[in-house]
């Protein structure tokens, strides 16, 4: 068992994240599923994670993967039935390993009954108050509210069609149209997700992971955004706060459902996917009686410098001590492109949002080498850690995936201009010479596999000395063995422009982000590196080695 004894287990656990269409198809149909998820636990036992976490497997018409939920308390015919999430769960915590399921709060999709409701419902009426309606502006309604924009590009309102077939009041949106901003100012919506999250806690789920938790509230007045809103970040520009971003009347909602959640045994956690900043605001939603974790995106964000990474650390690691809270590392999931990629481009780009055929293409080997390197130094921290599906097998984005067989909504509310998020959520690979690389029974996938995916395939790595896969393996082990979640971090004077070096617990890390090797002190004894060290004592550029303090 992979759980860890005693309580909160929470504050040093490893979850790794399952996107359910893409990690294992039970059936041959070109998606993944509940069944094929239940199918593949025990290599996550193997690995050594002590939880999963599920992206959304509700009903849901997949106008956004399926973050477009049409009915909370149900499971989407594509990923299976109720039945199948039933037994995913038991078979999870038979292996000893928690399970932890997508919420999306924020916003609806536009078949959900309410939104259908609403829509043939009177202006002011009850049904339109579950959701953000507004009266347009100009002397016939048909200029939008205000001027915010959406995250996957465009105007974040839409306007509706009333039932007597004349223009009508417009609806805030602030992703795609099919995801209708709910009103969390009206009480029947806090009510109904009280209802949800003790329908899923009733079946044993150990907690949920909260889709743009900073989202929730909006600024009651809608006042007018010039400034862009891409990435759904929280930062506020020249000293104000974006309106509908980290509201402080969000943590209201959060202090609700801790109460709710801690009426349940085994400790039910809550983990806030909430872009803000700086570290201080995020750890107010980590306060003892809120949410248990954040991801840090910050962390996500960090230039591969050692200036940069010294920072963040310290700033992610002083804010959550000072609300009790532990800190929470992560490189990749569903939503960026894969770190194994980005680490290839050169140091300092920007984040990009996709990468397709004609785009500047990272280094594959520099990548891989740095994403290594990056893993190694991130589970040595103290705190929780989160892995996305495949980065143990080194997989790097799908960079060459044809245009058109694009789905991310991004890439068409762009006009273009955004590739999205296609390429990290292509399924992953279990054996080279099997259909659809052993995704499914059949070559079917809902994403082109890229031909180079047999040299990542698991059954290619699995035993073999060196391999990203048995790295990973060897890190959560001795992470494990050495307590290094639930240690203290005491950073080196050694620290500088090129070098990270600190001592956790029992062991000593450094990481060599300059061009020229470092020497190791003599005697030194190297417990883990990320790349072989070419010279014994000698730790090249791009490579996080572990010695014993």
């Amino acid at each position: 068992m992979n759980t860890h004894k005693g309580s909160e287990w929470w504050r040093h656990a490893v979850i790794y994240q399952v996107y359910p269409r893409s990690w294992a198809d039970s059936d041959g149909d070109g998606l993944g599923d509940l069944p094929g998820i239940t199918g593949r636990l025990d290599h996550l036992v193997e690995l050594g994670v002590d939880a999963l976490w599920l992206s959304p497997f509700y009903p849901s018409p997949q106008a956004d993967a399926g973050y477009d939920v049409a009915d909370y308390r149900n499971v989407d015919p594509i990923f299976g039935q109720l039945e199948d999430a039933d037994k995913l769960i038991g078979e999870a915590h038979s292996r000893g390993l928690k399970l932890i399921v997508d919420l999306v709060p924020n916003h609806t999709s536009s078949a959900h009954a309410w939104f259908q409701e609403a829509l043939v419902a009177e202006k002011g009426s009850p049904a339109r108050n579950r959701y953000v309606f507004r009266d347009g502006k100009g002397a016939n309604g048909d200029e939008p509210p205000n001027d915010w924009s959406a995250v996957f590009g465009g105007s974040a309102w839409q306007r509706i069609t009333e039932p007597d077939g004349t223009p009508g009041q417009w609806y805030l949106h602030l992703f795609d149209p099919a995801q209708p901003d709910l009103n969390w100012d009206n009480p029947e919506i806090r009510a109904d997700f009280v209802t949800t999250l003790r329908f899923w806690l009733d079946r044993g789920v150990d907690g949920f992971r909260v889709d743009v938790a900073h989202g929730l509230i909006k600024q009651r007045d809608l006042a007018n955004w010039e400034y862009p809103i891409h990435g759904a970040t929280g930062d506020g520009v020249e000293g104000r706060r974006a309106p509908m971003w980290d509201q402080d009347e969000v943590h209201e909602v959060y202090r609700q459902w801790r109460a709710v959640l801690d009426e349940y045994e085994g400790e039910r956690i809550l983990v806030a996917e909430a872009w803000v900043q700086p570290a201080e605001r995020l750890a107010a939603y980590v306060r003892p009686d809120e949410m248990h974790q954040a991801f840090n995106f910050e962390y996500l964000e960090a230039h591969w410098t050692a200036p940069d990474q010294h920072s963040v650390i310290s700033r992610s690691l002083a804010a959550n001590d000072s609300v009790g809270a532990p800190t929470t590392w992560v490189l990749s999931n569903h939503d960026v492109l894969r770190h194994a990629s980005r680490l290839g481009l050169p140091v300092g780009t920007p984040r990009p949002d996709g990468i397709g055929i004609g785009d500047a293409q990272p280094d594959p080997v520099l990548g891989l080498r740095r994403g290594r390197a990056a893993t190694l130094l991130m589970l040595s921290l103290p705190g929780g850690a989160y892995l996305y599906q495949g980065e143990e097998l080194g997989l790097p984005e799908h960079m060459t995936m044809p245009d058109e067989a694009r789905q991310d909504p991004t890439w068409e509310r762009s006009s273009h201009e955004r590739r999205g998020r296609d390429g990290c959520r292509v399924p992953i690979p279990w054996e080279a010479d099997a259909p659809s690389y052993g995704f499914g029974p059949t070559d079917a996938s809902w994403l082109p596999q890229p031909r180079l995916w047999a040299e990542y395939a698991l059954d290619r790595q699995r035993g073999v000395a060196g391999s990203t896969y048995e790295l990973y393996r060897e890190t959560l082990r001795r992470r494990r063995e050495l307590g290094l979640g639930s240690g203290e971090l005491i950073w080196h004077d050694s620290t500088g422009n090129s070098v990270l070096s600190f001592t956790n617990g029992g062991v000593r890390v450094l990481t060599n982000f300059g061009p020229d090797e470092v020497t190791l002190p003599e005697g030194a004894e190297v417990v883990l590196t990320s790349h072989p060290l070419e010279t014994a004592g000698v730790v090249p550029s791009d490579v996080t080695v572990w010695l014993r303090a």
